[in-house]
C-alpha cells in the first residue's frame, strides 16, 4: 500500500513539473487597457525614438481616457533621475518608479509591472507561479503617479537621485533595450526574482560598481534607506528631511491638463 501511495505521489510531481514547464510567456492575450500595448525604442546618435508612452486621463480607476504617442528625447538633454515609490500595503513594500528629466521640462517614467490580463488583479503569491506577463511602461507623469496617489489612494514618494551623467544615459537606453527585448520574447514576472525593483538593480549594477545585493531590495519600501547609506540620495540632509520633502501625495493626486504642469508641480515643495 505504501509503495502504491509513494508511486503515486511520484507521478503527481512529474505531472506537476510537466505543467510547469509547458506554460510559456505571451505577448499575445486580451491585455487590459493600461498594459495594451508593448513599448519599443530605436536609437540614433543622442536621439531615442520611443513608440506607445502611454499619457492616460484617469477619473477613476474604471473611468479614463486612452491616450497612447509617440515621442523623440534627446541623451544630451537628459538632466535629472527621479525615484518614485508608491506605498499601497505598509512601509515595507512599494512598487518603485524611475523618472528621467530633460532640460525642455518634460518627464519621462519608466515602470516594470506585472501585464495584467483584462479583469485580472495583482496577486502576489500568483506572482510566483507564472500567472503574469512582464512589462515595462514609458508613461507621462501625469498619468503613471496621478492615477496611483489618485485614483488608487496610495502614498507616493519622489526622490531626486545622484548619478552621473553617463550613468543617467545608460540606465535610459538599459529601459529602451529591456523594452525591446520583451517585446520580441516575453517573460513572466516574479515576485522575487523579476519584479519592478530586482529589474532596477540589474540595470544599475552595471553603472555602479560594488553595489550590494541587499534585503531592501526585496522590501523595497526600504529603498531610501538603501539608497541613502550608498550616496544615491543626497546625504547632507538628514533621511528624514529627505522623506518628507518626497511626500508628493496630496499634490500628485489632483489631475492636471499638461504633462509639464503636473511634473513642475510636484517637484514644487522640493524647490
Amino acid at each position: 500500500m505504501l509503495r502504491w501511495t509513494l508511486a503515486l505521489l511520484a507521478i503527481a510531481a512529474v505531472l506537476a513539473v510537466l505543467w510547469w514547464l509547458s506554460l510559456k510567456p505571451s505577448n499575445h492575450r486580451d491585455w487590459a487597457d493600461e498594459v495594451s500595448r508593448t513599448l519599443r525604442g530605436s536609437v540614433q546618435g543622442s536621439l531615442v525614438t520611443l513608440h506607445d508612452i502611454r499619457d492616460f486621463d484617469w477619473r477613476s480607476e474604471t473611468d479614463y481616457t486612452a491616450r497612447w504617442h509617440d515621442d523623440v528625447y534627446d541623451l544630451d538633454d537628459l538632466s535629472s533621475v527621479d525615484m518614485a515609490l508608491s506605498y499601497w500595503m505598509g512601509p515595507a513594500i512599494a512598487h518603485t518608479l524611475v523618472s528621467f528629466g530633460f532640460t525642455d521640462g518634460r518627464h519621462l517614467a519608466f515602470s516594470v509591472e506585472i501585464r495584467k490580463e483584462r479583469g485580472e488583479a495583482f496577486s502576489s503569491l500568483g506572482g510566483f507561479f507564472k500567472q503574469f506577463e512582464l512589462s515595462i511602461v514609458a508613461a507621462q507623469e501625469r498619468d503613471i503617479l496621478h492615477v496611483r496617489a489618485g485614483p488608487r489612494g496610495e502614498q507616493v514618494f519622489l526622490y531626486p537621485v545622484r548619478m552621473p551623467a553617463q550613468a543617467r544615459r545608460a540606465l535610459f537606453l538599459s529601459y529602451v533595450a529591456r523594452a525591446n527585448r520583451l517585446a520580441d520574447e516575453p517573460r513572466f514576472y516574479h515576485t522575487l526574482t523579476a519584479n519592478c525593483t530586482t529589474l532596477v538593480y540589474d540595470m544599475v549594477r552595471p553603472l555602479v560598481p560594488g553595489l550590494p545585493l541587499d534585503i531592501r531590495l526585496i522590501l523595497s519600501g526600504y529603498l531610501p534607506e538603501y539608497l541613502y547609506s550608498h550616496g544615491g540620495l543626497d546625504t547632507s540632509l538628514p533621511l528624514e528631511t529627505l522623506r518628507a520633502r518626497a511626500n508628493i501625495t496630496r499634490l500628485a493626486a489632483e489631475r492636471a491638463d499638461s504633462a509639464e504642469a503636473f511634473s513642475r508641480r510636484i517637484r514644487t515643495p522640493r524647490e
